[in-house]
């Protein structure tokens, strides 16, 4: 099926909440389509893997979520505040020419199912545990009182896929580690993406430490 996409510096990922000003051209009109009334008041987002997010000429990934709008406000000039939520996983099949936006044919990619994640979810709240302790080590170290803590992983979601994007949701990880959880094919396979970004910040914490 053919998009609307709006290519970020940032990935969204299904269950998100996303805040957008729109402001340039080619994206007022994206959101005009998605408002007529016509058309699903919906886009994709893919995260920038390469380039800008004003002007054009950016490389983008082939995975994607779909933002499904919640809330638009009209301001004045020509510009809208906006509110949408990541619903479904998106594989970009192939990019279409930006006119008058960025436009690509797309299919929905649910997950496959993945194996029994008990293992390792037990392996990745225990290293997010360590990583609360060593932020609230490093806070101290710099005198800052309340640090910013990753959250804990506690009250998840019962299903595996929506547990998997609710703990990437929550981790102090990269742009680069978030897109490789989305594009991860299975709940399984996700939170071992997310064992290794999160002992990558482990290690981090640790050198400044020493």
């Amino acid at each position: 099926m053919e998009m609307p996409m709006f290519p970020l510096g940032a990935v969204l990922l299904p269950g998100e909440s996303l805040s957008l000003n729109v402001f340039e051209p080619r994206y007022v009109a994206l959101l005009e389509r998605c408002l007529d009334g016509e058309s699903e008041p919906e886009f994709g987002v893919v995260l920038i893997a390469r380039g800008r997010e004003v002007g054009g000429g950016d490389v983008r990934t082939d995975v994607g979520t779909i933002a499904g709008l919640t809330n638009v406000v009209e301001l004045p000039g020509k510009r809208f505040r906006v509110r949408a939520t990541g619903t479904e996983r998106i594989r970009i099949n192939t990019w279409l020419p930006d006119d008058p936006y960025p436009i690509a044919d797309v299919m929905l990619w649910p997950d496959e199912p993945g194996l029994d994640d008990t293992t390792l979810l037990a392996d990745l709240t225990t290293r997010v545990d360590e990583l609360r302790n060593l932020t609230i080590t490093a806070a101290k170290k710099a005198g800052i009182r309340r640090p910013t803590l990753p959250s804990a992983l506690t009250k998840l979601p019962t299903d595996p896929t929506e547990r998997s994007y609710e703990i990437c949701a929550r981790l102090p990880i990269g742009a680069t580690d978030r897109q490789a959880a989305l594009a991860a094919p299975d709940p399984t396979t996700r939170l071992a993406a997310l064992i290794t970004a999160v002992d990558d910040a482990i290690a981090i914490l640790r050198f400044r430490l020493q």
